[in-house]
């Protein structure tokens, strides 16, 4: 939806708003710019589940679109974000309706916010005095559960608030979830149920470890990794991950027949406990009845007092009318409910002196800057640098090395520096200049023109080497077991391992003596590199780490020569020819079959006993569907897309990366994109499903 060049451009709106509204209101005059920085988050959160923005940043930049609206009531438009809740959903699972909308809460972040919500639960209700139910606030991932004659029959993600995505597969896998629960006794058949799935802390740290010692990039923090791991399609691949659940509250109840809904249903409290004792991990014992709005912040700053100590991320605690009956008469707004409200915790936050910067070269060249701090703790973790992303970045925040700056933990688990002190300045403290020359081999950098990354475009930049190797042995590329990221690093560091083709060189006999490597590990990696030796030509391809290429266009590219080096010969128009290739693809291919060192590494690998011609060039398997092209979109009800995908190929078809005229057939699932849309305007395109697709594979 967002190119770079609009993230980029929406992020530097972002900042400057955020350094207006701290020197001065922020006007009429903002008021379109503010509503689309606030959709882009809102892109970013909810879709992507990769935020730019800490929550405190949005919160206040919603609240100055709020009060714009309020007093230029003429100026609210309909997709104004303080009319909706964000409406874009993520397209992986079947989409379905919640039995009452899920709304977000308001936030509050002081005594005087918390006091003006009880003004006015007071003023709407005509009591003088209100009973609260004091809970954490979980930072996870919200799902919504339904259960039908006590059996679990849907679990959703919270998506838009009206609708969501349907994860119950992935949600049966979280062992302290109940598959059932004896609602029935109580007089009740439907009954949903919110709650947060999350990770805990430690679950989270060991999880992230098993990931580095497989050579894999660690998860960026718990909520994420919650929210991403309900939508991966193999439930095993989830329950890996040890979800949890905390259910916090009840939405809809139906009373079987003749029957009365229980007594406890009456208050949150009481909901809160017959959830807990019918087997649910509820905030039973985390919450609190106060009697007013001073025991309810009393309660809420001793909470955060002992945040750090809690075994699971929380961002704040939340705030509920206990009274149901009162609920239902103080009713909601189009955003949030009038009985609750959250109250959000401050930002972890710290100061210390930005004492250096350092430049690290990744696998493509990319130059990332990575600030030095003097060590300072944030929320319990100690923070000694922080990337600080391009020189862009650097001169936007006028960093400087020498500054005290203002760090917090984006997300709480991110950490990322705010601002410099300007005013705590000496006259000392020295720009950052980027460098010219790569850092490690002193080749001199290269931006393109759309891009805000300086590069280092030498192939043989021991940096570049290094994170190439780590990409070679990948899983989704030549797949070496036992040759992760850590072993490599080691290796190269005792002069081991110096380039890919020095992987089937390997000096066994100089691991014997290394701490960690015994005699069968030993073997087990040898195996491990002697197959890789027979990985189809696609895999290498993606193993050499072309920029843009990934695995559909590796395959693209093998299924295009008899011979791997066939590309030396191959013209910017010939690339331009293959499927899904444009010209930024096309580009980044050429140049690297013209680079000689490329080349020599190619003939060597060879040599070395990797086969370089594709067997089935040619000679496509002869089956059913042989020469017929194929494409997958939506879930399939129950094959991966990956087996699917290699039925047909092991009949002769043919995978395509997108619709267009070629296409025969498009195979389609639950909740298929804008694939089907396309397709349907092409009638030589055939529609099908995967019953159909197995129909055609059985002829």
């Amino acid at each position: 939806m967002y190119s770079k060049k609009d993230t980029l451009s929406w992020q530097h709106q972002t900042e400057q708003l955020l350094k207006k509204q701290h020197s001065q209101a922020i006007g009429v005059k903002e008021v379109d710019t503010l509503r689309g920085v606030l959709r882009f988050h809102e892109y970013r959160y909810y879709v992507l589940n990769d935020p730019l923005l800490s929550d405190f940043e949005y919160d206040q930049l919603f609240k100055s679109l709020e009060k714009i609206e309020q007093e230029y009531p003429s100026l609210i438009t309909p997709d104004s974000p303080t009319q909706r809740v964000a409406k874009d959903l993520t397209r992986d699972f079947p989409t379905v309706q919640h039995l009452v909308p899920m709304l977000s809460l308001d936030n509050s972040y002081n005594a005087e916010d918390l006091r003006d919500f009880d003004r006015k639960v007071k003023e709407l209700s005509g009591l003088s005095s209100v009973v609260y139910c004091v809970e954490p606030k979980f930072d996870g991932s919200s799902i919504s559960l339904i259960y039908q004659n006590d059996l679990l029959v849907r679990a959703a993600t919270r998506g838009d608030g009206e609708q969501g995505d349907e994860v119950t597969n992935n949600v049966k896998q979280i062992r302290s979830l109940p598959l059932s629960a004896s609602f029935s006794q109580w007089g009740i058949d439907e009954i949903e149920i919110r709650g947060e799935v999350l990770i805990n802390k430690e679950n989270f740290e060991r999880f992230n470890q098993s990931l580095l010692q497989e050579g894999l990039p660690p998860l960026a923090n718990p909520r994420n990794a919650a929210a991403g791991t309900l939508r991966l399609k193999d439930p095993t691949e989830a329950a890996k991950r040890k979800l949890e659940v905390f259910v916090y509250h009840i939405s809809y109840t139906h009373a079987t027949k003749g029957s009365s809904l229980p007594p406890s249903l009456q208050t949150h409290a009481g909901s809160l406990d017959l959830l807990w004792e019918l087997g649910f991990r509820s905030p039973h014992r985390e919450k609190k009845i106060c009697q007013n709005i001073e025991e309810v912040m009393a309660y809420c700053l001793s909470y955060e007092a002992l945040r750090d100590e809690l075994p699971y991320e929380i961002d704040g605690m939340v705030i509920k009318v206990n009274d149901i009956g009162l609920q239902e008469s103080l009713g909601m707004t189009s955003h949030h409910p009038r009985w609750a409200v959250a109250f959000k915790f401050k930002a972890r936050q710290a100061t210390t002196q930005l004492t250096g910067v350092e430049f690290q070269v990744g696998r493509t060249g990319a130059v990332t800057p990575v600030a030095k701090l003097d060590p300072v703790a944030v929320g319990g973790v100690m923070v000694s640098s922080i990337s600080i992303h391009n020189q862009e970045y650097i001169q936007e925040k006028d960093l400087r090395i020498g500054d005290q700056v203002l760090i917090e933990r984006a997300g709480d688990v991110i950490p990322q520096i705010v601002k410099s002190l300007i005013e705590l300045r000496k006259g000392k403290e020295k720009k950052i200049v980027f460098p010219t020359q790569c850092p490690v081999c002193k080749s001199q950098l290269f931006k393109e023109e759309e891009e805000a990354v300086w590069r280092c475009i030498n192939i043989e930049c021991p940096a570049q080497v290094v994170e190439r190797i780590i990409h070679f042995v990948s899983k989704d590329a030549m797949d070496i077991r036992g040759l992760g990221e850590a072993n490599i690093r080691k290796f190269y560091e005792l002069q081991l391992l110096h380039d890919i083709p020095g992987i089937y060189t390997f000096n066994f006999s100089a691991l014997e003596n290394q701490e960690g490597f015994g005699k069968k590990s030993i073997e087990n990696l040898q195996t491990a590199i002697a197959g890789s030796k027979t990985q189809p030509l696609h895999r290498l391809i993606y193993a050499l780490g072309i920029r843009f290429v990934g695995e559909t266009t590796a395959r693209t590219l093998a299924a295009a020569v008899d011979h791997l080096l066939d590309f030396e010969k191959f013209s910017m128009e010939q690339l331009l020819e293959l499927e899904d290739v444009g010209p930024k693809v096309a580009g980044s291919i050429h140049h690297f079959f013209s680079n000689k060192d490329n080349i020599s590494m190619i003939r060597t690998l060879e040599k070395l006993g990797l086969s370089l011609r594709n067997e089935k060039k040619g000679s496509l398997p002869a089956g059913n569907l042989s020469g017929k092209t194929f494409l997958f979109t939506g879930t399939l009800p129950t094959l991966k897309r990956s087996a699917a995908e290699e039925m047909v190929r092991s009949e002769g078809g043919i995978i395509l990366g997108g619709v267009s005229a070629k296409l025969d057939y498009l195979v389609t699932g639950d909740e298929a994109g804008s694939k089907l849309e396309k397709a349907k305007k092409i009638n030589t395109i055939r529609i099908i499903s995967e019953a159909e697709l197995l129909k055609l594979l059985e002829r």
